[in-house]
């Protein structure tokens, strides 16, 4: 009984710890010079850990080319976030009024400039986009998406 009992206890441990509660995950994502992000799908699983690095592997000085990594909710618009962003240059291009839009962000970064956000992913499945708040960066496709899936 007791052997039969501590096996169950350990499969049972060994079911947890795959689980995606303990699942973590890292991504590094580089803007450039083009206004481009390297990765701009990310899929993740709902309540797990991710990690997004973003390296400002431009040149181009921040005041010309600065770059971040902002996640929004799911319904939050992106468009009307960049386009408010844009005249936000007092706060590094991240609108006041819409700070409770934001799920995560970088600071905004020079060239050879590296940031991270840790978070936990929404429980909701659903497409979350991210992009870049830099005036025009939106625009031209500096955004991507993070695909948040159930377990």
């Amino acid at each position: 009984m007791t052997l039969t009992k501590n096996l169950f206890l350990a499969l049972a441990g060994l079911a947890l710890i795959g689980s995606s509660a303990f699942a973590a995950q890292t991504v590094v994502v580089e803007g450039n010079d083009q206004m481009k992000f390297s990765v701009n799908r990310i899929e993740a699983v709902a309540g797990s850990e991710l990690t997004i690095v973003l390296k400002n592997v431009g040149s181009m000085p921040k005041a010309a080319m600065g770059h971040n990594l902002v996640v929004l909710h799911k319904s939050a618009n992106p468009a009307a976030f960049a386009q408010a962003a844009a005249a936000s240059p007092a706060t590094e291009y991240i609108p006041a009024a819409m700070k409770d839009q934001i799920l995560a962000t970088t600071k905004m970064l020079g060239p050879k400039e590296e940031d991270s956000i840790t978070f936990t992913v929404p429980s909701e499945p659903g497409e979350y986009v991210y992009l870049c708040s830099f005036p025009a960066h939106y625009i031209v496709g500096m955004k991507g998406v993070i695909v948040v899936t159930a377990e």
